[in-house]
């Protein structure tokens, strides 16, 4: 499948005017053929793009040149002719930062443009405890020790994006909303950017649940389903929707707060201010109260542990049996059933991929959530969507991050910093 129809510069409509930006949406179509292939040659190129054979072989030496491409190898076709030469993306020295801020962690995934993985690791910190300003100087300092890794790995990052749980006002990276982290319009983007300092990497900030979603769509457990949600299995939930192919973003890009709808008027109250929020009742907060509620959340005294071993210790819990424990991931799967059912007859997806810890307790969540889903679904059994459980973990996030910088660099492949030139002797 393709990015293209992910991203948010893509719209479909035709290359601008002008020399420069014909060349620059020439050298997109040729990268993002590549991007969907292992390798093609001229010939291929020229035929997937309709672009004229001479005006590939031209836009191919450029493209070596940047070293976003490679030759990979010779391609016989039948019996006469020249073998063809094949290429394949490369761009081992173009780095791309994805990272997440959430409640009980930092993520980040640092890639090249080819995908290989360079940097990849979480940290504990409580966001949700330090504030706005605590937050962004630990963010940038994460940000600066994963920058220097991928340097020491030979790439150097073309972009950084920052996946939040809330409400992103993407063009001018503001984080609008951010009920679990108490954060009102922070100008995230901007204030990453002066910590970064002397690095110079472009910063945006965007959704976790739509990153997540678009690392679902490109290389999770339901890559290429054209109609799916994802569901984030954190502290907060959020939703991201593919439908049709295209990440649904609505009118002011704040599409997919599944975790504010209401579904209990005589629940407890939400970090967003409302009461009965789907949140409140399947929220890694709401579990972790009901199953080991000595170690809540908001318990003064107590530092935040990694989310992840939150989650290790239920499952732990649920395999020898606990009681307590069962019956409140029994509630928690109910609720998940009930609220999937309202986003499965909203958007008829084939597909609702949970991750976070939904994931890493899918065994026991998923029987008592797919009952509800097949019990509360309107057009059951003529809809055939099921849950599945996502195999990205806490990461699906920073990686959906990551890759979003990638497409930027494939829309604009002259953003790419030239690698240094060897020296002559």
């Amino acid at each position: 499948m393709t990015y293209e129809h992910l991203t948010r510069t893509s719209n479909g409509d035709p290359p601008p005017a002008g020399s420069a930006a014909l060349r620059r949406a020439n050298l997109s179509s040729v990268l993002r053929e590549l991007r969907d292939h292992t390798s093609l040659s001229r010939a291929d190129i020229a035929a997937a793009t309709g672009l004229h054979r001479a005006t590939v072989s031209n836009l191919m030496a450029e493209l070596l040149d940047r070293r976003l491409v490679r030759e990979v190898g010779v391609e016989h076709v039948g019996t006469i002719g020249r073998p063809r030469r094949a290429v394949a993306l490369h761009g081992a020295h173009v780095g791309a930062l994805g990272m997440e801020i959430n409640v009980d962690y930092i993520a980040v995934h640092g890639t090249d443009l080819s995908g290989r993985l360079l940097v990849e690791r979480r940290v504990v910190f409580d966001a949700m405890g330090n504030g706005p300003d605590r937050a962004v100087r630990r963010l940038g300092l994460v940000a600066t020790e994963a920058v220097e890794a991928m340097r020491r790995a030979g790439a150097s990052p073309a972009g950084i994006t920052v996946a939040v749980p809330g409400l992103v006002d993407v063009a001018h990276g503001v984080v609008t909303f951010a009920p679990n982290l108490y954060w009102h319009n922070l100008p995230l983007a901007d204030r990453l950017t002066s910590v970064l300092g002397p690095l110079k990497v472009p910063v945006r900030v965007d959704n976790d649940a739509n990153l997540a979603a678009l690392a679902e769509y490109t290389s999770g457990v339901a890559a290429g389903t054209s109609d799916l949600v994802y569901l984030t299995g954190e502290v907060g939930v959020g939703g991201g929707i593919i439908s049709g192919g295209k990440l649904l973003l609505g009118a002011d890009g704040f599409s997919g707060e599944v975790g504010h709808l209401s579904v209990d008027p005589n629940g407890g109250r939400c970090g967003c201010g409302r009461t009965g929020c789907f949140e409140t009742k399947v929220g890694l907060a709401a579990l972790v109260g009901a199953a080991m509620p000595e170690q809540a959340y908001g318990l003064p005294g107590r530092p935040v542990p990694d989310p992840g071993e939150r989650v290790a210790d239920i499952a732990r819990g649920l395999a020898s049996g606990d009681a307590r424990m069962m019956k409140a991931v029994a509630q928690v799967g109910q609720w998940l059933g009930l609220g999937g059912s309202i986003v499965a007859n909203l958007f008829n997806p084939r597909v609702i991929v949970i991750g976070g810890y939904f994931a890493s307790l899918a065994e026991w969540l998923l029987p008592h959530a797919q009952d509800q889903l097949q019990r509360l679904m309107v057009a059951a059994p003529a809809a055939q969507c099921r849950f599945v459980a996502s195999t990205l973990g806490f990461g699906a996030a920073s990686r959906g991050a990551a890759s979003m910088v990638v497409s930027q660099i494939i829309e604009d492949p002259t953003t790419a910093t030239s690698p240094p030139r060897p020296a002559a002797y």
